[in-house]
């Protein structure tokens, strides 16, 4: 369980460090997702600063089991609320960003719950 718990947690951090250098970077599409559910330029460092906390934390969970829940579960919260901006502004296509980081997210949650 343990070695599934490291493998989805290490795809987890990857993903949450190039989502936030997408943001920190400004590339296009990302600046297009965010600014349609009406993230303004300012709060992206922010959102991106979250993203590397989390990936950090789930890293640092693998030793500290507390801090690895606590980082994959502001991961979930995170991507639900990412999911809850694009229904806000009734932006269906753009559910497909973050749906598979909430995955992975709720998948490294358990896992790491399970090998706790």
């Amino acid at each position: 369980m343990f070695v599934a718990c490291v493998v989805v947690s290490s795809l987890l951090s990857v993903l949450l460090v190039i989502s936030a250098s997408g943001k920190l970077t400004r590339m296009e599409k990302v600046v297009e997702a965010l600014t349609t559910v009406g993230v303004t330029a300012k709060q992206m460092p922010l959102l991106a600063s979250l993203e590397i906390a989390a990936a950090g934390g789930i890293i640092i969970g693998f030793w500290v089991s507390p801090l690895g829940i606590a980082a994959a579960s502001g991961s979930v919260l995170y991507f639900v609320g990412a999911m809850a901006a694009h229904v806000r502004v009734r932006d269906f296509k753009g559910l497909s960003g973050p749906l598979v980081p909430l995955i992975l997210s709720v998948a490294a949650l358990v896992l790491r719950v399970a090998s706790a």
